[in-house]
């Protein structure tokens, strides 16, 4: 117990520092997030992965938490997800190879023994999706780290109540890291997560949940799990079917997600992530009271309900502009819309003269 809170006191206060000193060399060599309304440095989520993993990792060597094998092979697992993700913030790297490394890493720590390897087959692409869907609330300031700040609290109740303390102690450590790291990134943010943060966020607390489930009844331990990650879900069933119905690329970014739609009714952006913030915590109480047995498995069906009301009332927030017109040629001539200028006309007169 003590050494639990010496741990995450440790995991705040380097946290903090780290992603302060971080800022620097991040402006520096331009990682930055510019798809902001200010480009953002991307370093903060180095400072996350990197405590939680020595902190974790200290534990082991000093014998004060022994981590076992099962929890340290998830900690490495996790630290080769941030590493992909670091690569991913400095160079511009395909979605697929985010996805496919992400699904490695996600099948070395399912336990097979406990789920089978259908099932286990099945958790594999549940932690894929969850951490896709951290990835993808990192789109607004302190959104994914207030979410995984409560989603880790919740996941670790649950290690707790299943006498897994090693689990329980790393998921306080990963809560106290990204409270440190919030410290920068409340709007406007100074700092933030970036592929490497986000990433490793979802990862570590999708695997958790794994674990702590496994051996659990399958429709419960689905109830548990959908509930713990309900917002990080919704989130990515909202982007999928807006881009969906609006013929655009799904791996295309744009402002269709929940912070960016709450912005467009009027939202602040410190209100749109207290909004979102209460939404993700009430699913993971729900999950929270399935695991202890203190409400039915049928409580996640209300959680459902909740999250697709929301992603079909937030589909008509339109986040997209107008489509640009095309140029027909008419009558062996070209007649442009009356938006395009005298250089785009030369241009495909051009063109059509060869």
């Amino acid at each position: 117990m003590l050494y639990g809170i010496a741990a995450a006191t440790t995991a705040l206060l380097l946290a903090a520092l780290l992603a302060a000193l971080l800022r620097l060399p991040a402006l520096r060599f331009g990682i930055l997030d510019r798809r902001r309304q200010r480009p953002t440095p991307l370093l903060g989520g180095v400072a996350v992965a990197l405590v939680t993993c020595l902190v974790a990792a200290a534990g082991e060597w000093t014998r004060f938490a022994p981590l076992g094998s099962e929890i340290m092979r998830l900690v490495i697992a996790a630290g080769a997800v941030a590493a992909l993700g670091l690569v991913a913030d400095v160079r511009r790297v395909k979605a697929r190879f985010l996805i496919g490394g992400t699904a490695v890493a996600a099948a070395c720590v399912v336990p097979y023994g406990d789920t089978g390897i259908l099932l286990g087959l099945v958790a594999v692409g549940w932690i894929v999706l969850v951490a896709i869907g951290f990835k993808a609330l990192d789109h607004a300031d302190a959104l994914a780290g207030t979410v995984g700040v409560l989603t880790a609290f919740g996941v670790g109740i649950c290690a707790a109540a299943e006498v897994m303390d090693e689990l329980a102690v790393l998921l306080s450590v990963l809560a106290a890291a990204l409270t440190g790291f919030l410290m920068h990134n409340w709007h406007p943010a100074r700092i933030g997560l970036g592929a490497c943060g986000s990433l490793f966020v979802g990862f570590v607390l999708a695997a958790s949940a794994v674990t702590t489930r496994a051996g659990h009844d399958p429709l419960s331990s689905a109830a548990v799990l959908y509930s713990l990650t309900s917002l990080a879900t919704a989130d990515v069933l909202l982007v999928a079917l807006s881009r969906r119905l609006a013929g655009r690329p799904l791996l295309r970014g744009g402002p269709d997600h929940l912070a960016h739609r709450l912005r467009r009714v009027g939202l602040t952006p410190q209100g749109g992530t207290v909004l979102l913030g209460v939404a993700g915590f009430s699913g993971v109480l729900v999950g929270v009271l399935v695991h202890m047995g203190w409400m039915a498995p049928s409580a996640a069906f209300w959680v459902g309900v909740g999250a697709l009301v929301t992603v079909f009332a937030m589909l008509h927030i339109k986040p997209y502009g107008p489509r640009r017109q095309p140029y027909f040629p008419v009558g062996g001539a070209v007649r442009p819309p009356a938006q395009a200028t005298s250089s785009q006309v030369g241009a495909q007169l051009r063109v059509r003269n060869g």
